[in-house]
């Protein structure tokens, strides 16, 4: 079976982080969705999502397909029943399809299709953007039984303290050296050449992805993801970190998430709260205002590419576009559209040469190559963000 993963109509309530990626491949718990329905299916997938973005994530049709909607989070039980499907068959979540049989060239319409209505009471959906931070924790549970069962940690070395054993899990070549790992509250995963440097204080749900690094004396809080490849420091609480991004110093950063090959400057601090206690609105590029979340912890939201110089202070419910570039005192405003310049005394636009001059280096340093197809997804990022952009 040939199976396909789609946006949905979820995309643009995703975005900044959709700008740059498929609705699947967003990281939630320890692996990417798109990762863990593969993992569940036993196949590798490719994917319809915007045309821009069709060239990086391809899209290959067969004789026989199964298309998955790419926000929802895959229990084994929910893959059994997709894996299941026969022609004319779809699942559907209340109103909305989770997966669907199709042949080639098929024009899809649900009214002669056999409707399977999924009961359980396993769903897991992302529908926003802090849909990403809040439902982590729970993403982590499920991705740590995942990864680990029938499996046998590294052991945990003997100068570390540690809480609730069982529920730690250290992949080979991990380091982690006088570091407290408390998984009383919820797992605890090291990933593969991850590395816990000495004076960390760690609580679960928590995962390290591999080649990421927790520097010296970092204070992690729960249901918190540090992505592949990403350097740490400082206070963080309920965040997640897609890969490649550093917050290699102190400062806080809470109930947010980064996307990928983002840098925060050293003391830069986010708000999660507001002062009056109030919900917190973020910004929506759909609806072209700010949206109700809610939730009365949220912080940072930052695109790809997206970086700020030292001491930055970003309000609660800040939302970065792609490729920003935010310095100076005081405030930056709670929207900074993608390739802005600047901060609280204003902004110019991010020259787009000069902005892939910098990911070129960036990437290199990780031996990641900014390619072609890499430039042509910000060029279009670029050109579709200019109404937001005040000069």
């Amino acid at each position: 079976m040939n199976y396909i993963l789609f946006d949905g109509n979820v995309r643009n309530q995703l975005l900044p982080f959709t700008f740059t990626r498929p609705v699947a491949d967003i990281r939630v718990g320890i692996l990417t969705i798109r990762e863990k329905w593969e993992h569940f299916l036993g196949f590798t997938t490719t994917t319809v999502t915007e045309d821009y973005l069709s060239e990086k994530y391809p899209f290959l049709e067969l004789e026989k397909n199964i298309l998955i909607n790419g926000s929802f989070i895959p229990s084994q039980n929910l893959a059994n029943i997709v894996k299941g499907l026969e022609e004319n068959q779809a699942v559907f979540f209340e109103d909305e399809p989770i997966a669907f049989f199709t042949t080639e060239g098929q024009e899809v319409d649900f009214d002669s299709y056999d409707i399977i209505q999924y009961a359980y009471h396993d769903v897991l959906r992302i529908e926003n953007t802090w849909d990403i931070f809040s439902k982590n924790g729970e993403a982590i549970k499920r991705d740590f039984e995942t990864l680990t069962k029938g499996r046998v940690s590294q052991p945990l070395p003997d100068n570390i303290w540690a809480k609730n054993r069982e529920d730690i899990f250290i992949e080979e070549g991990a380091k982690i050296d006088f570091c407290t790992l408390n998984a009383s509250e919820g797992p605890i995963y090291i990933g593969k050449d991850a590395e816990i440097m000495e004076g960390s204080l760690i609580r679960g749900p928590f995962a390290l992805c591999e080649h990421a690094v927790l520097k010296m004396g970092a204070k992690i809080y729960s249901n918190t993801t540090i992505g592949p490849h990403c350097r740490v420091g400082g206070e963080v609480n309920n965040s997640v970190l897609f890969g490649y991004s550093n917050k290699g110093h102190d400062g806080f950063l809470g109930n947010s998430v980064l996307g990928e090959w983002c840098n925060l400057g050293a003391d830069t601090n986010n708000s999660n709260l507001k002062n009056n206690y109030a919900e917190v609105r973020l910004w929506d590029y759909e609806a072209r205002n700010f949206k109700r979340t809610g939730l009365q912890f949220c912080g940072l939201m930052m695109g790809d590419h997206s970086k700020c110089g030292i001491n930055t202070m970003f309000n609660t419910g800040t939302v970065v576009g792609v490729s920003a570039n935010i310095f100076g005192s005081g405030f930056p405003r709670n929207f900074i559209p993608s390739f802005s310049w600047g901060g609280s005394g204003g902004y110019t636009t991010y020259k787009t040469d000069k902005a892939y001059e910098v990911a070129k280096i960036v990437m290199s340093r990780r031996n990641v190559d900014f390619s072609d197809v890499d430039a042509k997804i910000l060029d279009y990022v670029f050109e579709t963000t200019a109404e937001w952009r005040r000069e």
